[in-house]
């Protein structure tokens, strides 16, 4: 076998060679100088997530709100008479006469269709002798 020395023996050159003119120096801005200048919008998968689970807490929150405004909307408006007579035997600044203001013909006939109440004197001269307050009756 032949003696190989690596200094001695003429080398077989590389296909490559360095870019002369101070290629390494100028290669960040030519790069940069290259690259599109809009770059495109990208969206994250957080953010995906955040509106799937926005999404979910809505649906949520309308399936715990929708049973409690049926039965709001359920109940009826109108007060039984009971709540009203109640109601205005305790409000101090009412009076006979604000009631008397607020009926109209078809209520005072109503009242009269129907009490049937048939007083006998007896009766009503046991509630004069027995109330103390007859002349608030009598001005009244």
């Amino acid at each position: 076998m032949k003696e190989f020395k690596l200094n001695t023996i003429p080398k077989i050159e590389s296909g490559f060679k360095t870019p002369e003119d101070a290629y390494f120096e100028k290669f960040s801005a030519n790069l940069l100088e290259q690259l599109p200048k809009n770059e495109p919008k990208t969206v994250s998968l957080f953010q995906k997530r955040k509106t799937i689970i926005m999404m979910v807490a809505a649906v949520f929150v309308l399936a715990l709100a929708i049973p409690s405004l049926l039965n709001n909307a359920s109940r009826s408006n109108e007060i039984d008479t009971t709540t009203l007579e109640n109601y205005i035997s305790y409000q101090s600044n009412v009076n006979q006469y604000d009631l008397i203001n607020e009926l109209d013909e078809e209520d005072i006939s109503n009242i009269n269709i129907t009490s049937n109440i048939a007083l006998e004197d007896t009766t009503i001269e046991d509630i004069l002798v027995t109330n103390n307050n007859l002349e608030y009756y009598i001005t009244e």
